[in-house]
Parts: structure tokens; C-alpha cells; sequence
């Protein structure tokens, strides 16, 4: 039974009133475990662990030490295109908004390149796409990804869901990670935010995950886009896709990330859910207990203190320099982007900022480092 199926045996609003009923007690048994399950989860994304948001700052932060040692890696994304045929309505690239498509050509893409070797030692490349199968599908992709392998150790993507043949023919050419995020776990609701393009099949996109998993993609990555449902009723139904999936692909390295709402072109969409910044490191706390290998990363959409702040205390993995707009970073200058940065510091900035408290850089994948 895949994870698809197994959604359909759980209720949203059960499972979201179950969270909302954990007591400061059902908080203190969970952080006196060494090993959670999802109904100590639960406890510690309640509104209940707000009050013990210190001792799971601490214990959080014994576990990153002992698992990650007092470094974080660095990774830097590359937009390859705007060009996207979904109707997402918190998203920039909108297939409705008015704004220039660009699909890079393969000199565009080396221009990119050379401009981010320039910024940075970066190993790690995050390459991300609008969802248009048609200009930019596998095909393209794994050109992409044969341009960019000279000059990086680790090559991730963020691009439509793909067929397992396809994730397999990607990895061949030296892919290593997959980055997909639901955006949220309710499916009821899920057509309000995605009402058109191939990102409105619930089913095709949650059982992608699955697809990576048999084609033994190295590392795969969960997210949900907190703004648009309940953050701990979503946060929950990831911790349990993230079960699932550890248990039926255990081979694989996992990764999550659950980015805030952030500025957009075409904003009309607001968010229905605002989450303070103790409630996302109450979130981070909660995932490093629950996992203490997972890689947590938090992107250049939080701002520099927070994201500063979560160094060492949960947080594995920092996005640094980053440009949302396809060439951004030599080609293009700013007029097409996903959606608005927050933390605009240099890769050097944010370099400095992590040598200030004691920790060194990783330019490379963590799992990569590892081995």
C-alpha cells in the first residue's frame, strides 16, 4: 500500500483535533524519550510544547552537535526557467501573470555558472524549474544537469514530479537529490491552491515520492508551504509520509523544509495562516527530536536573524545568495522572480555570520561529505 492510499484511512480534522488536545504533560513524556512517534510529534507541534520551547531548543541542539558536529552546509539555487503551465495562486510563476517566460539556453545556463563560482565555493547546486513539460521536461533537465556536473559536486533539482523512468534517467546523469513539496497535506483543500495544470493532481504528485524511492533517488526532500492550511496539522502528515517512506525506501536520505508564504508577483493570494518565528523554531525543535539525521533546510525566504539564530540549534542547511529569477545571477537581472528573498546577504555575508558563532561552512552536499 503506498503512502496515497494510506492518507485516505486518516481524517484531517481528527488528526488536527487530536494535536490541539496535547497537554504540557503529554509535552514533558515526549521530550523524555530518546525516540519519538508520531503521537510525541504531535505533542511537541502543539500549541501546549509553546511553553517548552527552551529545553527543546537545548535538546535540539545536542542532537545537531552530536549528528552534524558545529557545521552547515551551503548550497546556492540556479532557476532554469519561469515557464510553467500550473494556475498556483501563492506563486509567482503563475501560468496566469503577466510577466516575460524564459527558458535558459545551455550558454545561459554556463553564464549562470561561471557567475556563481564567482560569489561563492559552492559544491552544491539546487536546480529549479517552473512545471512545463512540454519546453522543460526530462529531456532538458538532464542536459542541465550534464552542463552543470564539472563544476559541482552535488546536483539537486526542484522540477515537476516525474516518471520513474525518468528520476532513474536523471540519476544516471548525475543527479542526487530530489526536492518536491506537497504544499499541504489536505486534500479536500488542495484544489483551492492548485485548481489547474498537472500540480491539481493531488495523487500524481504525492505518489511521486514514491516513484523516487524505487528509482533509488540518493536523497529526497518533503516540504509543505506553510500559509495555506493548519502548519501542525501539515507538519504532522509530512512527520508520517516521512515514516512511510524511511521504512519502505530505507536506503535513501531524506531532507524536509517548510517554507513561509513570501511576496509574490501577481499577490492576490494571502496567506490564511501567519506563523510567528517561534512557531517555526518551535517546528524546527519538534523535527530534530523527532529525526536526528534528517536534513533541515531553511532558504533565503526567512530573514537573517532568524535564520542566524537557527544555526546549530536544528537547521542543517543554508541557501545563501540566492537569485528566484531564471538567470539571475548574470543573464537576467531581477524582473521574473518566484517570489521575494528575505535574506539578500552575499554567500560571503552569511559565510562571515557563521564563523561569528563558532561553525564552519560546508560547501558540499552533506551526504556527500559523509561518505
Amino acid at each position: 500500500m503506498d503512502f496515497t492510499e494510506r492518507l485516505d484511512e486518516y481524517d484531517w480534522e481528527a488528526i488536527r483535533s487530536r494535536i490541539y488536545a496535547k497537554t504540557s504533560a503529554d509535552v514533558e513524556l515526549a521530550l523524555s524519550k530518546e525516540r519519538l512517534s508520531i503521537d510525541d510529534f504531535m505533542a511537541l507541534v502543539s500549541p501546549a510544547a509553546q511553553a517548552s520551547i527552551e529545553p527543546m531548543a537545548a535538546l535540539s541542539r545536542r542532537h545537531t552537535l552530536q549528528r552534524f558536529g558545529n557545521t552547515v552546509q551551503l548550497y546556492i539555487p540556479l532557476y532554469l526557467t519561469n515557464s510553467c503551465m500550473n494556475h498556483c495562486v501563492y506563486c509567482g510563476f503563475n501560468h496566469n501573470n503577466d510577466i516575460r517566460r524564459i527558458i535558459l539556453s545551455d550558454e545561459q545556463i554556463l553564464r549562470e555558472v561561471e557567475a556563481i563560482k564567482r560569489i561563492g565555493s559552492f559544491e552544491h547546486i539546487l536546480l529549479v524549474t517552473g512545471e512545463n513539460p512540454r519546453d522543460a521536461g526530462a529531456s532538458y533537465i538532464e542536459n542541465a544537469i550534464r552542463l552543470v556536473k564539472p563544476y559541482f559536486s552535488s546536483i539537486s533539482i526542484e522540477v515537476q514530479p516525474l516518471r520513474e523512468a525518468e528520476y532513474r534517467q536523471l540519476s544516471e546523469a548525475g543527479l542526487n537529490a530530489v526536492y518536491c513539496y506537497q504544499e499541504t497535506y489536505n486534500k479536500g483543500r488542495y484544489r483551492v491552491y492548485h485548481p489547474k495544470g498537472m500540480k491539481s493532481k493531488f495523487g500524481w504528485r504525492l505518489d511521486g515520492f514514491d516513484r523516487m524511492g524505487k528509482a533509488g533517488v540518493h536523497k529526497i526532500g518533503l516540504g509543505v508551504l506553510i500559509g495555506l492550511e493548519d502548519w501542525r496539522t501539515d507538519v504532522t502528515f509530512m512527520a508520517m509520509h516521512l515514516r512511510y517512506l524511511q521504512k519502505a525506501y530505507w536506503q535513501t536520505r531524506y531532507s524536509i523544509s517548510f517554507p513561509r508564504m513570501r511576496p509574490h508577483e501577481g499577490g492576490g493570494f494571502r496567506a490564511n495562516v501567519v506563523m510567528s518565528d517561534s512557531e517555526l523554531a518551535q517546528l524546527i525543535f519538534a523535527y530534530r527530536l523527532f529525526d536526528h539525521d534528517i536534513e533541515i533546510a531553511l532558504s533565503t525566504r526567512e530573514r537573517k536573524v532568524f535564520r542566524d539564530g537557527m544555526i546549530g540549534l536544528g537547521v542543517t542547511s543554508l541557501s545563501a545568495g540566492s537569485k528566484t529569477d531564471p538567470g539571475g545571477y548574470a543573464v537576467y537581472r531581477g524582473e521574473l522572480e518566484q517570489f521575494a528573498v528575505s535574506d539578500d546577504r552575499s554567500p560571503a555575508e552569511v559565510l562571515a555570520s557563521i564563523k561569528r558563532q563558532g561553525f564552519e561552512a560546508v560547501w558540499k552536499d552533506w551526504d556527500l561529505r559523509l561518505q
